[in-house]
């Protein structure tokens, strides 16, 4: 497979966010959970607002269409909005172990809505190789024992933010074919404004420069660098698959965590290990193959003129690839191996 194959995306988008885990549990000794959030989403936004505007030498649009601006504010309201709130609200009355526990839930979620609201297709193999990995988390995570049990509140808190993100990850699949430095910016900068407006509310106040910049620093390389992958991967893969690689982001932060703070190997972590390892060779193995009919589609995206994408342009071309502008696909049939991305979006 190739760097750039919509797989190794979405495994760089959970590498980024999990490794980005160790600096974060170093930073959350200093700084109140709801600011630590607000400034992580902050050096997210601002971040890729600021490669977007070096990028296009100026404020440029989002690319979104009338109707995708609906699919993308209802993502910013569950992903952005209602799911960091949640997740807060729940961190304060259960243990941190219990939630990283049912964190794994969001790839459950994501998957569900997917194959069972948005008709997003998925065989065995997936299917199986999806419940490996979240198993995995779920190993990784596990509270030791005696720990004392979690109020129901807290964790039906946590289970709904989980909830929230599956949403907007579904959501997300329908816009992805925009521009996902816009997509991902936008995200952080509505998740920044909630935490930080809830934080200053309860009476906190910005920390020192020195913990604020490292915060900052963390969210853009850990959150908005992550969630740039995760936008383009789902526009190659759906919204099921992504998230089910996006759930080794916690062995990912375990592993980083081990080899930086030198902690002893516990057995949980090479039995989740193997367990995640399973679950992603079953999914870069699948082959979907089958004839299948495109309707005709007009969109804009970054494309080639491949075998999908066979179109005079309107406009003086230099012949560079890839290129973005609007066009439009006829209808066709045809047969060949692929994945629920932005092209194949049909029924079985």
């Amino acid at each position: 497979m190739s760097a750039s194959n919509p797989v190794w995306l979405a495994l760089l988008s959970a590498a980024s966010f999990g490794a980005s885990t160790p600096f974060v549990k170093l930073l959350a000794g200093e700084l109140p959970p709801l600011v630590l959030a607000g400034l992580l989403y902050a050096g997210c936004g601002l971040g890729l607002a600021a490669i977007r505007l070096v990028r296009d030498r100026g404020w440029q649009s989002g690319g979104l269409s009338e109707g995708e601006w609906r699919w993308f504010g209802a993502a910013i309201v569950f992903g952005g909005v209602l799911g960091p709130v949640l997740l807060v609200f729940g961190l304060t009355r259960i243990e941190a172990s219990a939630a990283s526990l049912l964190l794994n839930l969001e790839a459950v979620f994501t998957a569900l809505l997917a194959w069972i609201i948005f008709r997003e297709n998925a065989g065995r193999r997936v299917v199986l190789g999806m419940l490996l990995i979240a198993a995995g988390g779920a190993a990784l995570a596990w509270p030791a024992a005696g720990a004392k049990a979690p109020d129901w509140i807290g964790l039906l808190a946590i289970a709904a933010a989980c909830l929230c993100w599956g949403i907007d990850n579904n959501l997300t699949r329908r816009v992805s074919a925009s521009d996902a430095l816009f997509i991902a910016g936008a995200k952080g900068l509505a998740a920044a404004a909630v935490n930080l407006a809830l934080a200053f509310a309860l009476g906190a106040a910005l920390p020192a420069w020195p913990a604020t910049g490292a915060a900052l620093t963390v969210g853009f390389i850990g959150y908005g660098l992550s969630l740039v992958l995760f936008v383009v991967a789902l526009r190659g893969l759906g919204s099921a698959r992504t998230g089910a690689y996006f759930s080794t982001a916690p062995f990912i932060g375990a592993a980083v965590s081990l080899l930086l703070l030198n902690e002893p190997t516990p057995a949980p972590f090479w039995f989740a290990a193997g367990l995640m390892g399973l679950g992603v060779w079953l999914h870069l193995t699948e082959y979907h193959v089958h004839e299948h009919t495109h309707e005709a589609l007009e969109h804009a995206h970054r494309h080639v003129h491949d075998a999908h994408h066979q179109h005079a342009h309107d406009f003086a071309w230099d012949g560079r690839e890839p290129h973005s502008h609007s066009h439009r696909h006829a209808s066709v049939t045809h047969k060949h191996p692929h994945y629920p991305d932005i092209h194949h979006r049909h029924e079985h």
